[in-house]
């Protein structure tokens, strides 16, 4: 396969935490935000995009990683790494003033990209990474010194990825659960305050999605999409509550799993692969999980490449990759109640989204920031500005400022309406 073909297909698997601690609604604490979905509740925010008309609070250089950030109690944080180590820093989110920089590992290198992948989650003073090769560490909010730390692959007998270890730290009842990849131990959980395993469970590659909390079926549960298909686990003991298979090409399960309702769940993925809502029902003890919808193939409605569809007044907006390792992407809107397309801009390109303020806030591969209203009556655009020269990674908004990054710098752009 030619470079060019390996990087693509890295692409969809490279991108891709909900805490029972408070969270202050205008913090972005970790991978796609609050709930883990990529929604943020704050208002007031601009509705338009015009060059020159954003201003940007600050713009600091640091270096090759596609993580991406977290802000929590005024300072963002983010995962990187020069020609010799892989780095987490701590920057003062109104400023860019780098507070503090720890070394994590040595480089990690990969034919398909260079640095980490996971974002880091925060969680009552303690900031959770992860490097390329599979490095867990617990480090200090307020100074970056490292707690504890554990090698995941290693320690459960697995591999790191093919394409590098992009989990996010889900951090849940004092428990940090990560993909893991064993033979023995697809996922596994440690506890926050020690880094001493406490439970493991199944048997799978890891695929490249990141765990999520969230209740269906009246149970809470951990949900796993990894290389075999999408599960529910109990979140104390790992238990397999339910299963689905849905193994994608390359083991490129990236996106993460998207919560419909308070008993169905939406998966998809890229290589032409599709998408699956699944309808979950408690069954005395047991949940059964029954497919309700797929769109499968070339001709489906949504591949998800490594963006994770976001949801707004009962539609779903997406990122549709058609073709193998998603060489045209195009913008969807679905109807959830009927399944149906509602509208879809062909060749909108390759990008990532959150939802803010009834907008769809895209990153783009050219650099761009993008704003789309987020509304079934048709595509409507309310302007894109060149801030970077290409990113990866899902913006992060938090307290009105919409922060991005790629293998060069990091950006801060102030998006209040009122303009701060």
């Amino acid at each position: 396969m030619r470079r060019s073909s390996h990087f693509a297909r890295f692409l969809c698997c490279c991108v891709a935490a909900v805490c029972t601690d408070a969270i202050p609604a205008d913090d972005w604490p970790q991978f796609l935000g609050p709930g883990r979905n990529g929604t943020s509740t704050e208002t007031g925010l601009l509705q338009s995009l015009k060059s020159g008309s954003v201003k940007t609070l600050w713009q600091v250089p640091l270096g090759t990683g596609m993580a991406g950030i977290a802000i929590s109690d005024g300072r963002a944080f983010t995962l990187f790494q020069t020609d010799a180590e892989q780095f987490a820093v701590a920057l003062d989110a109104a400023t860019g003033k780098q507070i503090w920089k720890t070394s994590l590992a040595p480089a990690y290198e990969n034919s398909m990209g260079n640095g980490p992948r996971a974002t880091p989650t925060v969680v009552a003073g303690r900031v959770f990474v992860y490097t390329g090769e599979g490095i867990l560490s617990a480090l200090n909010a307020s100074d970056g010194k490292r707690l504890w730390t554990v090698n995941v692959p290693k320690s459960l007998g697995g591999q790191p990825s093919e394409y590098g270890c992009s989990c996010s730290p889900l951090v849940l009842d004092n428990l940090v659960i990560m993909q893991s990849g064993a033979e023995n131990a697809a996922t596994a959980a440690w506890d926050a305050d020690t880094g001493k395993l406490v439970w493991k469970s199944g048997g799978s590659n890891a695929g490249y999605s990141s765990p999520v909390a969230a209740k269906l079926a009246g149970r809470q549960q951990v949900l796993v999409f990894n290389a075999a298909g999408v599960a529910g686990l109990d979140p104390k003991t790992g238990d397999q509550l339910w299963a689905h298979l849905f193994p994608t090409e390359f083991d490129c399960n990236t996106a993460t799993p998207v919560v419909l309702s308070e008993n169905e769940l939406l998966i998809s993925a890229g290589e032409n692969h599709g998408a699956v809502i699944l309808q979950l029902k408690a069954s005395g003890a047991a949940i059964v999980a029954e497919p309700v919808w797929e769109s499968l193939g070339k001709d489906s409605q949504l591949r998800a490449e490594w963006q994770t569809p976001v949801i707004h007044e009962g539609h779903v907006y997406a990122l549709d990759n058609s073709g193998s390792a998603g060489p045209i992407t195009n913008l969807v809107c679905i109807r959830i109640s009927d399944r149906s397309t509602v509208w879809q801009k062909p060749r909108f390109g390759k990008s990532n989204l959150i939802l803010a303020d009834g907008r769809l806030w895209f990153t783009s591969m050219k650099g761009e920031v993008i704003l789309v209203v987020a509304s079934p009556k048709g595509y409507q655009e309310s302007g894109r500005i060149q801030v970077l020269q290409t990113t990866r990674q899902a913006p992060a908004l938090a307290n009105g400022l919409l922060y991005v990054r790629d293998d060069e710098q990091v950006v801060c752009l102030d998006v209040r309406g009122n303009g701060g």
